[in-house]
């Protein structure tokens, strides 16, 4: 065997682990007994030993410098590799093993500091994952900056300035749209009752219309939607409430392009680092893209209405051009996964600037709760009312997502790139959608960005997709275009 089938040979087993301690994570948001938390804590901190040992292996070193790919899959493979392994050996396995060990438990903490609003319980285990998230940035970094560092992980090739910058073209956009929806009158809003059982049974409907394969996926629920695995085991979860279906339905249909993304990808690639996602900005492109551009599109939520007239008879609403502005509902809120396409961005922009002073040492985790409040009433008017719709709303900062948040924003960004090329791609598309028919949509992304998982770094991808260096003009005149209409502006 060559140097490159060796090193290929290591990675597979590597990436084998490493799914195994995905799905150590899913079961603990989904099934696992509350009471083994502490037992859980030192499975995924003794399989981060082996994983890290791995990852940090010399061989991969020697395999790196002797293998010479001549085809662009080999390279791209060397190329993923070799970021990964140079980041790696940057971090102490002590480091690595303390981190997975106090992010597992963490995460228990804050389910339950979020079910009890009790921020003072959650704020301790909260410092030391900071501690050790600083502490393996300054690692990563060497002396440049930590959250660019910790960027690194979600969005390769991309630094914090670089996301200021685009968030600065978007925020007066947002905010004069904002303002101008939130002096119109609201559209109907949603009221009585949703059978959970069938939300569920109408949910996995929406899944499989919109591409997600059941016999190598599962759908369960989770207080916190998330998508997990890759290759032939992709799992996603959703989440119910009795008097907000949409809850559930677009949770279900965001977490299915997660889905539809990793089942996508050439089945050649899998269990290597082009087996996945390129990057966590272009897998949110995926999951916003089904669930906005597609799933709240008027034809589409015109199929969706009668859907929901099947399965819950007469629910209020009475046609479907109000049950479209119903959907697309501009509101005071302060959940970001509930948030409307107009203020969601706003929502990312917080947190964003949050992360980045705590990862800096200019914001102490005791003082967190204070300037997340301070922050959401200065960019939304309103004070929060309980921390589990504040600074407890999130599982990410728990588990050590640092640098994960601004994704989000890159993720619409790129999908206003792509949906502007789509439409372009498929002209028939309103009305393959007005017949809950979503394959023209998912076929064309399958085809220019799925498959492809990482072979092509993340801006790359979404410009050989859509034709366009991506920016945030494509996705601002998305929104006043379809606000605009809705609202009458």
């Amino acid at each position: 065997m060559s140097a490159y089938d060796d090193l290929m040979a290591f990675q597979r087993e590597t990436s084998a682990l490493g799914e195994i301690a995905g799905r150590l994570g899913w079961d603990q948001e989904t099934v696992m007994p509350r009471g083994a938390a502490s037992q859980r804590a030192e499975e995924m901190a003794a399989i981060e030993a082996v994983l890290h040992a791995r990852r940090s292996d010399s061989r991969v070193a020697e395999w790196l410098e002797q293998a010479d790919p001549q085809d662009q899959v080999g390279q791209a493979q060397l190329r993923e590799i070799r970021r990964s392994y140079e980041r790696t050996v940057k971090v102490p396995a002590d480091l690595a093993t303390a981190i997975a060990r106090v992010t597992s438990a963490a995460q228990g903490t804050w389910a339950q500091a979020r079910a009890d609003e009790d921020v003072a319980a959650f704020l301790p285990v909260l410092g030391e994952v900071v501690a050790l998230k600083r502490e393996e940035g300054a690692a990563l970094a060497q002396g440049g900056n930590i959250y660019d560092a910790m960027v690194e992980d979600y969005e390769p090739y991309t630094t914090g300035s670089q996301i200021a910058e685009i968030f600065d073209q978007m925020r007066p956009r947002l905010v004069a749209l904002r303002a101008a929806v939130l002096e119109k009158s609201a559209p109907q809003a949603l009221t009585g009752s949703f059978d959970e059982r069938k939300q569920m049974q109408l949910s996995e409907k929406l899944a499989t219309t919109f591409g997600y394969d059941l016999n190598t996926g599962r759908i369960d629920k989770a207080v916190h939607p998330f998508s997990s695995g890759s290759g032939s085991d992709v799992r996603i979860t959703t989440r119910t409430s009795e008097t907000d279906p949409f809850n559930c339905f677009y949770s279900t249909i965001h977490e299915v392009g997660h889905a539809a993304y990793e089942q996508g990808i050439d089945p050649a690639y899998a269990l290597t680092p082009l087996g996945r996602g390129v990057s966590m900005g272009v897998h949110e492109s995926q999951s916003r893209i089904y669930e906005n551009q597609l799933g709240r599109s008027r034809t589409f939520t015109g199929w969706l209405f009668g859907q929901m007239k099947d399965a819950f008879g007469d629910f209020g609403i009475t046609d479907a051009d109000t049950f479209y502005a119903t959907v697309n509902g501009v509101h005071n809120g302060y959940i970001r996964t509930e948030a409307d396409e107009v203020q969601y961005n706003l929502h990312i922009m917080l947190r964003f600037d949050l992360e980045r002073a705590l990862m800096a040492g200019d914001l102490q985790v005791d003082d967190l709760e204070a300037a997340w409040n301070d922050r959401f009433k200065a960019d939304f008017g309103y004070a929060v009312d309980k921390p589990s719709n504040g600074c407890l709303q999130d599982v990410h900062w728990s588990v050590g997502l640092f640098g994960y948040f601004p994704t989000y924003s890159l993720g619409n960004v790129y999908a206003g790139c792509l949906y502007q090329a789509l439409r372009n791609a498929v002209p028939e598309l309103d009305a393959q959608l007005a017949a809950g028919d979503t394959s023209g949509a998912t076929d064309w992304l399958h085809e220019n960005v799925q498959q492809h998982g990482g072979l092509y770094a993340p801006r790359e991808t979404i410009q050989r997709a859509s034709g366009m260096e991506p920016g945030p003009d494509p996705l601002l005149g998305y929104l006043e275009q379809k606000f605009g209409g809705l609202y009458g502006l």
